[in-house]
C-alpha cells in the first residue's frame, strides 16, 4: 500500500463532506486522514484526504468521486512536489520539577506551550507526521494525558493554483 493525499475541490453545500466520505466507506476504504475548510473563493471548500492505496485502486476512487454532482477538482499531491502539515495538540503531565524539561522538548520541535496548569501544559505543533511522531516519542515518558490530531493541509508547491478554472466538470 502506498500513502496518497488527495485534494478535492467542492461546493460548500450540506451533505457534500457526507457523500465524499460515504464513498470511502462504502468501499470499504479507510480514511487515514481528512481536513475540509473554506478556500479563498467564495462557495468552495477543500477537502485533503489522505489514505493507503495501491495505485489502481487510488484511480478508481478518484474516477467515483468525480462523478458526484458537487465535486470540482481532484488532485493528488505528491510528497515530493507539495507542501504537507499535521496540527496537534498534546496535553503533557508536567509538574513544577517536569516543566523546564516539557519545555526544552517543545522548543526543539519548535512547538508552542498554548497552555500551563499546575500540574500540565498543552503542546501545539504544526509538521510532518513524522516530526510529529518524533516529538510524541520525547514527550511519552513524562506523561501525556490528551492528544488532538487535526488532519494532513496540503498544497502543491509553485506560483500555480488548484482553484483556477475550478469549475463543474
Amino acid at each position: 500500500m502506498n500513502r496518497h493525499t488527495l485534494s478535492v475541490l467542492v461546493e460548500d453545500k450540506p451533505g457534500v463532506l457526507a457523500r465524499v466520505s460515504g464513498l470511502f466507506a462504502r468501499r470499504m476504504f479507510n480514511i487515514d486522514s481528512l481536513a475540509v475548510g473554506p478556500t479563498e473563493i467564495s462557495g468552495i471548500s477543500r477537502i485533503t484526504i489522505v489514505l493507503d492505496a495501491e495505485k489502481q485502486v487510488l484511480e478508481q476512487v478518484t474516477k467515483q468521486l468525480n462523478k458526484l454532482i458537487h465535486v470540482l477538482k481532484i488532485v493528488e499531491l505528491p510528497a515530493e512536489t507539495s507542501v504537507q502539515r499535521d496540527h496537534i495538540m498534546i496535553k503533557v503531565r508536567a509538574d513544577a520539577q517536569a516543566r523546564l524539561q516539557v519545555t526544552q522538548a517543545a522548543d526543539l520541535f519548535r512547538a508552542s506551550i498554548v497552555d500551563v496548569s499546575p500540574e500540565s501544559v498543552v503542546i501545539e505543533a504544526t509538521g510532518s507526521a513524522e516530526k510529529l511522531g518524533a516529538l510524541l516519542d520525547v514527550l511519552a515518558p513524562f506523561g501525556i494525558r490528551e492528544i488532538v490530531r487535526a488532519g494532513t493541509l496540503g498544497l502543491s508547491r509553485g506560483p500555480r493554483s488548484m482553484s483556477e478554472k475550478a469549475t463543474r466538470h
